[in-house]
């Protein structure tokens, strides 16, 4: 498989978790910028934003009985490997619950995903921006994705 293929299976599986188990979600991070901004961003792994009272041991046994693995889990994530390699990561927060609920259906590929809206992702993105325990180069990573997220996204070639 490319790594497109895995992404997509990853995310395909998720959704199903997500949709057998009628349990609210939202593409999150920068997977979620490249697909509201419409410009490809490098992310390593997928996240979903899931209410924050749900039940993390539950949850991790509805991934593993798909096939996931469970790599971590930590104060507000669940990290966790797709069978084809693919890193997801669950976030629980209760200030994106209300974003949740407001995630609109997109189709990415052949999937249909919550996604959450842009403006609630510009929110998550400048408050990641502004955490002061953020390692620098997540922080200005954040801060690019607020520009690109505001319209930075000029097809024009440029030199140096």
């Amino acid at each position: 498989m490319s790594e497109l293929e895995d992404k997509l299976a990853a995310l395909e599986s998720a959704e199903a978790v997500f949709s057998q188990n009628e349990l609210p979600y939202a593409l999150i991070g920068g997977l979620a910028v490249a697909v509201r901004s419409g410009v490809p961003r490098a992310t390593l792994d997928s996240d979903f934003a899931v209410p924050s009272s749900v039940d993390r041991a539950w949850l991790s046994d509805r991934f593993a009985a798909v096939g996931f693995q469970l790599k971590g889990r930590f104060p507000h994530t669940l990290h966790l490997l797709h069978g084809s390699g693919e890193p997801l990561r669950l976030v629980f927060d209760p200030e994106f619950d209300a974003m949740i609920e407001r995630a609109e259906l997109l189709q990415l590929g052949d999937i249909d995903l919550k996604v959450v809206t842009r403006d609630d992702l510009l929110a998550m993105k400048r408050r990641a921006a502004a955490d002061p325990e953020r390692c620098r180069s997540k922080s200005l990573r954040d801060q690019a994705d607020v520009v690109l997220l505001e319209g930075d996204t000029r097809e024009a070639v440029e030199g140096w």
